[in-house]
């Protein structure tokens, strides 16, 4: 992407230095994930054309204008969460045009702050992945671990990997077999380059119990990968249940997604689970990281200590995927047992 389309029209042509700064910030898009900058032109060409249609400007936005944004958002039928990312966005934006954000003004607090109150009131709920649990992964690994099918072998070992590590899907993707070492028990170490939310130098260091190191090393030996160290380590397999080395570009997310389908034709509850935002029906990308952390914190594992292994940087997101665990574990609950067995 060498330019934020459609910034010819959203930006006046008059003000120099809006398109200078504009045009630095494109320069360096490295500085931001693909993701994120995905979401910013999915804002941009939203916002740009309600302003168009409701003869307002983009950019500057006003804080009124913002506010009515805000609000048309929340009656097109946009979940809350979905409109804080718009702001957040669109101040982004501002702030890399050397604008004042509109965000900071009270008129916008008080309209999320409406918005967030009436999300809640109606019922509106976080989304959440279905989870996929070690119970899940071991059923499976009974099912495919002697499977003769490439996609098998290689669908089983990124399920191992992906519940295994907690890494995100585009994290698992982007793995190679150059990545791999082994401990001094034989035991494999993924040297993770960078996170979502981990961009240092000195990367992330992921080790997989023995299973899980022999279920990825029998699909790297049978695959061939082992003498590929270029190669993704989860490529593609041809239909002539061969694996294909590639070093150009890993899976798409869609393909990684379908691991998780067909996991779920195999070995998922016979009853789906209610639908969850019209989505979540079935597992999907997010599903291993939200199993493992469940699983750990049914374990007694600290907070802390899920945060760590997910790459998390916030304790509310863990604690929104582990909110079930311990439900009747509280004090209240606690002390009236207690004195109920008095």
């Amino acid at each position: 992407m060498t330019s934020l389309s459609p910034m010819a029209g959203l930006v006046p042509t008059d003000d120099e230095d809006i398109a200078a700064r504009l045009r630095e910030f494109v320069q360096d898009r490295e500085a931001f994930s693909d993701n994120t900058w995905r979401q910013l032109l999915s804002v941009m060409r939203i916002s740009y054309r309600w302003a168009a249609e409701h003869g307002r400007q983009f950019l500057p936005m006003s804080p009124a204008d913002l506010r009515d944004y805000l609000l048309w958002l929340q009656a097109s039928g946009r979940a809350s969460s979905t409109i804080s990312t718009h702001a957040a966005l669109i101040s982004m934006l501002h702030r890399n045009a050397g604008l004042i954000p509109p965000n900071a003004s009270p008129q916008v607090f008080r309209a999320v702050k409406r918005i967030n109150r009436s999300a809640v009131i109606s019922g509106e709920r976080a989304g959440q992945a279905v989870p996929f649990r070690l119970r899940d992964l071991l059923l499976l690994d009974a099912r495919w671990s002697a499977s003769d099918r490439l996609q098998q072998q290689r669908d089983l070992a990124f399920l191992h990997v992906a519940y295994a590590t907690l890494l995100r899907i585009s994290e698992l993707g982007r793995l190679r077999v150059r990545d791999i070492s082994r401990a001094a028990d034989g035991r494999i170490v993924l040297d993770v380059a960078w996170t979502k939310t981990i961009v240092m130098t000195g990367g992330l260091i992921k080790a997989l119990g023995a299973l899980s190191s022999e279920r990825l090393t029998e699909w790297l030996s049978c695959s061939g990968l082992l003498n590929e160290p270029d190669a993704f380590i989860f490529g593609p397999v041809h239909r002539s249940n061969r694996a294909l080395p590639v070093t150009d570009k890993p899976l798409s997310t869609r393909s990684l997604e379908d691991i998780f389908a067909r996991a779920w034709h195999e070995a998922g509850p016979e009853q789906a689970p209610r639908a969850n935002k019209n989505r979540y029906r079935a597992w999907s990308g997010h599903s291993a990281r939200v199993g493992a952390a469940i699983d750990m914190a049914t374990n007694k594992f600290s907070t802390a200590q899920i945060m760590q292994e997910g790459t998390w940087k916030k304790p509310e997101t863990v604690m929104r995927y582990i909110r079930h665990v311990d439900a009747h574990a509280g004090a209240m609950v606690d002390m009236m047992e207690r004195r109920q067995q008095e």
